[in-house]
């Protein structure tokens, strides 16, 4: 009894020690059919890293046993098999089958968790925000769908802290370009970017500092822009309330003649929560991450609801539409059809195909 507890213990600190945890195999019996029996194979060979001899088994249940009722288990281990490898290719594959597995079972209970690894691998494969920000838009995107297609599932929540944490990759990547902007002195462009931003994302932990250089930029760009640069500072007031800007927001609405709104309650709530519980990072992590390309996500609110639609370009302020400006009708993509009268060139002109070689038409001299 003792050797065999004390083989068991060794073999589960190996499985640790090597940071691997074994496959579930969700349909665990002693049946000896034939499709159980491929299906237990694959598995462990899946277990041993043998992902191709694997893939291979699967693939023979999938095709010789069809109504087998392993066949969705077969199709999501396929998925989870290259899910496993981790590679560029290998995690574009199972994104692939993953959503084929989807479409296929959309009831099942694993649909959701598929759709959440779905996210997962776009996640993994996000950078900071002054790089290429493909996977972050994506992540967003297969994120929300999850939310949206299995609101009630049990990684609801899961799925939505991530979301909010690719949101604040997202607005962070705004939030910079947006300053550059307004620090190179183009202010329509730079008061765009950190409106919308400020708008679309109110749970960007940078948010009441966009919004403080978003009045800023409004009040060096003209009088006529006085409403937003007050709209700006109002926000900062009312939704930011734990923000060290508060303060100076007051001050200037005071200066300005403006109303001083009171703290939002819900809005208080949220934020207090989400500054609560940042994770500022150690001078030693700082030196460690200006090497590395993982950004880092640990600014990122805690509670309160995500953007559940896509940010939008917007037109910069003070510009307007060119038929605004011309007085003209603005374009319209609308096809007519008109018939051709009875005056047309079709029916006056003569027809120049009917010149033939050495013949010239009417009314052309003829060549010297």
């Amino acid at each position: 009894m003792k050797y065999t507890l004390l083989l068991s213990v060794l073999a589960l600190a190996g499985l640790v020690g090597c940071g691997k945890t074994p496959y579930d195999n969700p349909i665990g019996n002693n049946s000896a059919q034939p499709d159980k029996v491929l299906f237990d194979k694959a598995i462990a060979d899946i277990e041993k890293h043998k992902y191709d001899v694997g893939r291979l088994t699967l693939n023979t249940l999938i095709n010789t046993y069809p109504d087998s009722e392993y066949l969705a288990k077969a199709k999501l281990a396929i998925a989870d098999s290259w899910y496993r490898e981790g590679t560029r290719h290998a995690l574009a594959q199972a994104e692939a089958e993953y959503k084929d597995f989807i479409t296929f079972f959309p009831t099942m209970e694993e649909a959701a968790e598929s759709q959440m690894k779905v996210c997962d691998i776009h996640f993994e494969q996000m950078v900071k925000p002054d790089r290429d920000t493909t996977h972050a838009a994506l992540a967003d995107q297969e994120c929300r769908q999850l939310l949206m297609q299995w609101p009630n599932s049990v990684f609801a929540d899961q799925t939505k802290q991530r979301l909010r944490e690719v949101q604040e990759l997202l607005a962070e990547g705004e939030y910079r370009v947006g300053t550059f902007y307004t620090n190179k002195g183009s202010y329509r462009s730079g008061a765009n970017r950190l409106q919308a931003m400020s708008d679309h994302y109110p749970l960007f932990s940078k948010n009441d500092e966009a919004l403080w250089e978003l009045g800023n930029t409004y009040e060096r760009m003209g009088e006529q822009f006085e409403d937003e640069m007050i709209e700006s500072f109002q926000r900062i007031v009312r939704d930011y309330p734990m923000s060290p800007y508060v303060d100076d927001a007051k001050a200037r609405l005071q200066a300005l003649n403006a109303e001083v709104p009171q703290a939002n309650p819900q809005r208080m709530e949220v934020h207090r929560y989400n500054v609560a519980n940042r994770q500022e990072k150690g001078t030693m992590k700082k030196t460690i991450t200006i090497f590395g390309s993982k950004p880092d996500l640990r600014m990122a609110a805690k509670m309160g609801d995500p953007a559940m639609t896509t940010l939008m370009p917007t037109t910069p302020p003070g510009i307007r539409p060119t038929a605004e400006v011309t007085g003209t009708a603005a374009p319209s993509a609308e096809v007519t059809v008109q018939p051709i009268g009875d005056n047309s060139k079709l029916e006056t002109e003569p027809d120049a195909r009917r010149s033939r070689q050495g013949e010239q038409p009417e009314g052309e001299p003829k060549p010297e």
